[in-house]
C-alpha cells in the first residue's frame, strides 16, 4: 500500500485533479541553497551521492525551505556508472569526466555492468521517506542512455557531440552495442530506487536536443522506451532543447512529458501523445522579480488551459523549463513556489 494520500504530484501525473497545483524544480537541491553549500563543504559531488545521511539531507533541504510538492533524489546522471565501477569524476566547473573514453567495440565490451544493489542509495531513500509527509512525493532519477553514451564517448561534456555522432553513423553496430550495454545498468539503478520506495521517476536526457528526429528515432528511442517500460510508477521524461523531438520522445511511454522553456505549453500539447505535461517556467525568470514571475505563471496557465480545453492533455505539473540556476536567490525560489500555488 502506498504511503501517499492524494499527493498533488501523483494525482496530476495520473490525470486526476490535485488538491493544489503541484510544483517541484529540477536542481532544487543544489548550489542555490546556502545550507547545501554548507553541507557539501569539502565533499565531492560524487562522494555525496554515496553518503546516505548527506544524500538524504540534501534531497530534503528544498522541501523544508520551499514547500514544493516533491523531493527529487539528489544524484547525478553518472552515478550508476560510478556504482558499476566506471572510473569517472565530476570536475567542478566542467562536469563528468571519464578516466578513459569508450570508442571501440573492445571498449564497449569492457564496460562494467551494474548488477548489485547500491545500499548507500537504498539507505538514503529510507531516510528521505521517513521525513516526507503523505502528500509529498519522492521522485527518483536516472540519465537517459544517449546522454550517458555521449559522456562515455566524448570523455566528458561536449559542445557539439561530434565523436558521439561520428560513432553513431560511421559504426552503428558499435553504437547499438554500447546502448545495449548501458540499458541494464540504468535499469538496475532505477530498480534499486523503485525497490527502496520512490513514488515517481524522471528519465533525463541532457543532450538529446543535439539530435534530429530521424536519428533520435533510430539510435535512441528504442532504448529509452525499454527503460521506461520496466517500471510501473508514474514516469516523467525530459530533455533539454527537445522541442522538435517531443513527438518521438513522448512515444517512449511516459505518463508525463517534460517541456523546456523554449516551447509554449499549448504547442507542446499538440506534439505529444502523453496526457500530462510538466514545465515550463524559464529559470531566468526567478531573477526578474515576483511580478514578472506571476505574469509568466499566468501565461503558462493560460497555455495549459487551452490545451485542456482542446482535449490534448489531462494534467499539468509545474516545473522550470530546465534546472534552477546556481546563482538564483533561495528566497526567490520560495516565493515562486508560493505564486504557483496561488496562480497555477
Amino acid at each position: 500500500m502506498s504511503r501517499l494520500n492524494r499527493a498533488p504530484l501523483i494525482d496530476a501525473a495520473l490525470g486526476r485533479t490535485p488538491s493544489r497545483p503541484p510544483v517541484w524544480f529540477m536542481r532544487q537541491a543544489g548550489r542555490s541553497l546556502p545550507e547545501y553549500r554548507a553541507a557539501r563543504e569539502g565533499i565531492s559531488m560524487l562522494d555525496s551521492c554515496f553518503m546516505p545521511e548527506l544524500l538524504a539531507e540534501i534531497t530534503l533541504q528544498p522541501v523544508r525551505r520551499h514547500d514544493v510538492d516533491a523531493a527529487i533524489l539528489f544524484s547525478d546522471i553518472v552515478v550508476p556508472l560510478k556504482a558499476a565501477g566506471v572510473k569517472v569524476d565530476i570536475v567542478p566547473g566542467r562536469g563528468p569526466v571519464m578516466e578513459q573514453a569508450v570508442r571501440s567495440r573492445e571498449d564497449v565490451g569492457k564496460l562494467p555492468l551494474l548488477e548489485a544493489d547500491v545500499p548507500e542509495v537504498t539507505e538514503g531513500i529510507a531516510r528521505i521517506l521517513a521525513e516526507l509527509t503523505e502528500t509529498q512525493a519522492l521522485i527518483g532519477f536516472v540519465g537517459a542512455p544517449f546522454t550517458l553514451a555521449s559522456y562515455l564517448i566524448e570523455g566528458g561534456p561536449s559542445k557539439n557531440h561530434e565523436r558521439t555522432k561520428a560513432l553513431m553513423h560511421a559504426d552503428p553496430e558499435t553504437w547499438h552495442m554500447l546502448m545495449r550495454r548501458l540499458v541494464p545498468t540504468i535499469t538496475r539503478f532505477l530498480q534499486v530506487q523503485v525497490d527502496a520506495g520512490i513514488d515517481a521517476m524522471q528519465l533525463f536526457d541532457s543532450w538529446a536536443g543535439y539530435l534530429n528526429e530521424r536519428d533520435y528515432r533510430e539510435f535512441v528511442l528504442p532504448y529509452s522506451r525499454e527503460i521506461l517500460a520496466g517500471v510501473e510508477i508514474p514516469r516523467i521524461h525530459f530533455g533539454v532543447g527537445t522541442g522538435e523531438l517531443l513527438p518521438a520522445m513522448s512515444e517512449a511511454g511516459s505518463e508525463v512529458m517534460g517541456v523546456d522553456y523554449r516551447v509554449p505549453m499549448d504547442a507542446a500539447a499538440e506534439r505529444v501523445s502523453a496526457r500530462v505535461l510538466q514545465g515550463n517556467l524559464d529559470p531566468a525568470m526567478l531573477f526578474a522579480g515576483d511580478d514578472a514571475v506571476r505574469q509568466a505563471v499566468r501565461t503558462i496557465r493560460g497555455e495549459v488551459d487551452r490545451a485542456r480545453e482542446r482535449g490534448d492533455i489531462d494534467g499539468h505539473i509545474w516545473n522550470l523549463g530546465h534546472g534552477v540556476l546556481p546563482t538564483t536567490d533561495a528566497e526567490a525560489i520560495t516565493r515562486a513556489v508560493s505564486i504557483i500555488h496561488e496562480e497555477g
